[in-house]
């Protein structure tokens, strides 16, 4: 700690915030403060919410997730003042507000973001969809926000030193499986596959395509994968130190099982792509698919098993106005009032706007 003597209040200041975006954390009574953020998306009615909260031991029920909602997580250092902080972010609505990623996802938590996407195992017909779309909407913005926070490093660095400035990128161990064939997300992802109470009665052939179509999706995105359920206890307690680890840097354990007849727990760099093996197709020749890379010819065996839900979920989501768990009587009569007052003004506008003659 420096001197208060020699240094100015602002050379205090200058040296506290280049610590935290160095990812130093604050410092608390002498000791370190980690900070980081964890984005929850998936499928809609997944169980996001009831995941997090066993996660974090929260014993409250669980509601529908209206849009974008927020909380933390604290952890304390056995009996030290200081806590480490979990920012949580949750998406509800499936991949109908998939735009709201750009708010979790900014220059300031970028550097210590980690992303979770949860898959309602129970539903194979919209889990490509759903996967597809919300990874695709958060790693577009995640370049994004990276290349604009490279950019503005290298301004505020200088000409001089662009070549030593760069975001803190996710780099993987050069032995890492399969390294020069996959592609990484650009940050710490785990993949959750939920309901598996529901899953474990499926004809296991199903089950097979499923667990394999997951697997390879997983390691392509250097991603960890488990399958869990909020009603088998031990899948939620190894659920639990997969979150902590990303929420609290604890270690997430060494329990690792491919049979695709039971639960799946991989940890990232715990597969590859010889175990994995070629997509599970009975009548299906893998040939005749015109397939533009391994990731789109499993998407397409993966179709042809569970031909993919075509119903908009933007259409299904609910006003949350005449959602009645919000019901506020004198509001509602109020609003409702409102409302009838803007559908005559719009006939009273329409008549005007009819009878209006422009001059030319």
């Amino acid at each position: 700690m420096p001197k208060i003597s020699s240094d100015t209040l602002w050379e205090l200041a200058a040296a506290e915030v280049r610590n935290r975006e160095s990812g130093g954390g604050e410092e608390e009574g002498g000791e370190t403060v980690t900070e980081r953020s964890v984005f929850l998306m998936g499928s809609k009615s997944g169980g996001k919410t009831s995941i997090l909260l066993r996660c974090l031991d929260r014993d409250e029920p669980s509601k529908p997730t209206l849009a974008l909602e927020y909380t933390f997580g604290r952890r304390a250092r056995g009996h030290s003042t200081p806590k480490d902080i979990a920012h949580l972010w949750e998406l509800g609505g499936g991949t109908s507000l998939s735009d709201l990623v750009q708010i979790p996802i900014t220059p300031a938590s970028i550097r210590s973001l980690s992303v979770i996407l949860i898959l309602d195992l129970s539903k194979p017909n919209a889990l490509w969809g759903t996967l597809e779309k919300l990874l695709q909407a958060a790693q577009a913005h995640l370049e994004k926000v990276s290349s604009q926070a490279q950019q503005a490093e290298k301004a505020k660095a200088g000409v001089k030193h662009q070549t030593s400035v760069h975001m803190a990128a996710r780099v993987l161990p050069k032995d890492y499986p399969d390294r020069e064939l996959i592609s990484p997300f650009p940050v710490p992802l785990l993949i959750i596959g939920s309901k598996y109470d529901i899953f474990q009665e499926f004809d296991s052939d199903k089950k097979k395509v499923v667990s394999k179509t997951l697997r390879f999706v997983a390691h392509y995105y250097a991603a960890s994968l488990i399958f869990t359920s909020i009603k088998l206890e031990s899948l939620m307690s190894k659920t639990k130190s997969f979150f902590s680890h990303l929420a609290f840097g604890l270690d997430r354990g060494k329990t690792v099982s491919c049979d695709s007849s039971k639960p799946l727990i991989i940890p990232a760099g715990c597969d590859s792509f010889s175990q994995i093996g070629s997509p599970p197709t009975t009548d299906v020749d893998i040939t005749s698919l015109h397939a533009k890379n391994p990731k789109d010819l499993w998407k397409k065996v993966y179709e042809r098993v569970f031909p993919q839900e075509s119903t908009s979920e933007q259409r299904e989501l609910k006003d949350p106005a005449k959602d009645p768990q919000y019901s506020e009587p004198q509001i509602d009569a109020m609003r409702a009032q409102k409302d009838q007052e803007l559908d005559q003004y719009k006939r009273n506008a329409a008549k005007s706007w009819k009878g209006l003659q422009l001059e030319t």
